[in-house]
């Protein structure tokens, strides 16, 4: 049995994986960047949480939506995976603890809003608590063409050629000139 349906097994909690996800995971846990289009429901968030557990150092998980990277982080706290997030909707306690986590090293994923990227400091505590790898969910944010458009988004690019870490981004909905532009953006053109 490979490390990744171990992992899926004992930290998780499946017997197997859903289509796809095998392959995607393997492909973000030796370090490549990937973009990945997976149906709603299709098992996208296993796809960088087990790479996470995989790989040296934080995984920073990008997603624009609170309510999601709590229950994320709740279900990876009940599996007994060391998870945080950074967002606006956190209590002082809570964020005390997680800046407690990342300073001691403890922490796997941290789970943060592209927002929080504008802020200065940002950059500087991603060097110091050592990332291995971006995950962006709902990468199709990035474009301008879509109902979804996030300006921050635009700053994951320049996040990742500042740490020199791989780039896993994951969607559902993106066609083809969506695409194009999460490759543009995020990738600098060049498809992963």
């Amino acid at each position: 049995m490979s490390g990744a349906a171990t992992l899926l097994r004992d930290v998780f909690g499946f017997d197997a994986f859903r289509p796809g996800q095998e392959e995607i995971i393997h492909t973000v846990a030796t370090g490549c960047n990937t973009l990945a289009i997976m149906p709603t429901g299709g098992g996208k968030s296993l796809c960088f949480q087990i790479p996470a557990l995989m790989r040296e150092g934080v995984t920073v998980v990008i997603s624009p939506l609170i309510a999601l990277m709590r229950d994320q982080v709740r279900a990876l706290r009940a599996a007994g995976v060391e998870a945080g997030a950074l967002t606006s909707g956190n209590t002082e306690e809570e964020t005390a603890e997680d800046w407690q986590a990342l300073e001691v090293g403890r922490l796997r994923l941290l789970y943060i809003a592209p927002e929080r990227l504008a802020a200065g400091s940002s950059l500087g505590m991603l060097r110091r608590i050592g990332v291995g790898l971006i995950a962006v969910d709902e990468a199709h944010c990035v474009s301008q063409w879509g109902h979804d458009f996030r300006p921050d988004y635009l700053r994951i690019g320049e996040l990742r050629r500042a740490l020199n870490v791989p780039l896993a981004a994951f969607t559902a909905t993106a066609d083809a000139e969506t695409r194009d532009e999460i490759v543009e953006k995020l990738f600098d053109g060049q498809p992963p």
